[in-house]
């Protein structure tokens, strides 16, 4: 089938037909789920015929863009909030205390997610089925539950009312640092699983290194420059490569890069800069086509009832897990109970984070087919359960978070 009629029917899928589903539903879970949750049933019916040629190139490439645009406006989005007053909400967030309850949000998951996978779901047929590791993949797995999905929480955000946002950018700055300790996590089990003794050092790292000492030193001393419009369509390109490729260099994620060369952006930049409208057109036109694309990788036989039992136990540890950490040291200073959990539930969101982690950790052999259904499985129900249960724990809380809201968010 030609190239440009294998992208129609790539788009018309996982775009197309995932907007129709998401408004008959009421657009009731976000968006950004749809189209995994496409790919995956119809990965369990055995995938769509070869001549179709879905996946395409194209939309993978396309989807791809999409996936980095979103982390970019994300960055962008905060560094917006971070020149305007900050609400009442994020006051309370400073940045020792969100450094500190990333961390713990991340260690106390991934404890419990290596300890069950090794002392209980070792046991069970088909889950170590072809791996050499046993023990570097009860931490691997303990990498994934410990995980926040970080571009679908920046959608689930996005899709969040004003009110509730200035919890969601918390939640996103958590995600943040969690997502780093996953790269970073991933890059030294990849390491021990080859056996490799050390990291060869480059110039090009030296470079990479200087990347966001550079953006940061260019977003103070053109602090005050506004660029032309046409300017601006060179400039953020340029910031969102430079970004994506530091970040790949050092063995972390180019999401990471992307966004954090968003946070670097001048503030007097953004003036001219239409956020919502590029986070709109990344999540609904071109990401879709990555995040289904992500659901066809996973193998049809390994969707069955079992897979779903072992997802929703391990759902239960992430989640429980996750709460009690935000518990036991709030990423904000005076935040209620309510508040806390309802940045819990967005933490807890797996996503496409997990999808793609536990892709690199089933082909390197840490994790068998059966194990990446499951980790695959969990990434959905945590993700669709996200914004329902974040919507029941805010109930009656939107106006009230709205008088502690300073100034507009766009």
């Amino acid at each position: 089938m030609p190239t440009f009629v294998s992208l129609l029917l790539d788009a018309a899928i996982f775009i197309g037909l995932a907007w129709v589903l998401w408004r008959l539903c009421g657009r009731a879970f976000p968006f950004a789920i749809v189209p995994i949750a496409i790919g995956l049933a119809i990965a369990g019916f055995g995938g769509l015929p070869a001549s179709w040629g879905v996946p395409s190139a194209s939309g993978q490439g396309i989807g791809w863009l999409g996936v980095l645009l979103l982390a970019f406006t994300a960055g962008l989005e905060t560094r917006h909030a971070m020149s305007e007053r900050p609400s009442a909400v994020e006051q309370g967030a400073t940045a020792r205390r969100v450094i500190a309850s990333a961390g713990v949000a991340m260690l106390l998951p991934f404890v419990a997610g290596a300890l069950l996978a090794y002392w209980v779901l070792d046991g069970v047929a088909q889950w170590s089925a072809g791996t050499a590791h046993p023990v570097l993949g009860a931490l691997a797995v303990g990498l994934c539950v410990a995980v926040s999905a970080l571009p679908v929480l920046i959608g689930i955000v996005r899709e969040l009312a004003p009110a509730h946002r200035p919890y969601g950018r918390i939640a996103v700055r958590i995600a943040v640092i969690d997502d780093a300790v996953l790269w970073i996590g991933l890059t030294v089990l990849l390491l021990f699983a080859r056996g490799e003794a050390g990291w060869r050092f480059s110039g090009l790292h030296v470079l990479a290194l200087c990347v966001p000492v550079l953006l940061l030193a260019l977003g103070r001393g053109l602090r005050d420059w506004v660029p032309p419009a046409w300017a601006l369509f060179l400039l953020l390109p340029a910031y969102l490569a430079v970004g994506a490729w530091a970040s790949t260099q050092w063995g972390l994620h180019e999401l990471l890069g992307a966004y954090f060369a968003g946070t670097a952006v001048p503030a007097a930049w953004l003036r001219r800069v239409p956020i919502e409208r590029l986070g709109q057109l990344a999540l609904m036109v071109l990401a879709p086509m990555f995040f289904g694309h992500s659901g066809l990788k996973v193998h049809g036989d390994a969707l069955n009832w079992n897979t779903l039992q072992i997802a929703l136990l391990v759902l239960g540890i992430s989640v429980l897990a996750k709460l009690l950490a935000v518990a036991l040291y709030p990423p904000m200073r005076a935040g209620t109970r309510r508040e806390t959990m309802a940045i819990g539930v967005l933490l807890q969101c797996k996503g496409l984070m997990e999808i793609v982690a536990a892709t690199i950790l089933r082909d390197a052999g840490l994790i068998s087919e059966f194990a990446f259904a499951v980790l695959t499985t969990l990434a959905i129900l945590s993700t669709l359960m996200t914004g329902p249960l974040f919507r029941w724990l805010m109930r009656g809380h939107a106006t009230t978070a709205q008088s502690r809201v300073a100034g507009p968010l766009h």
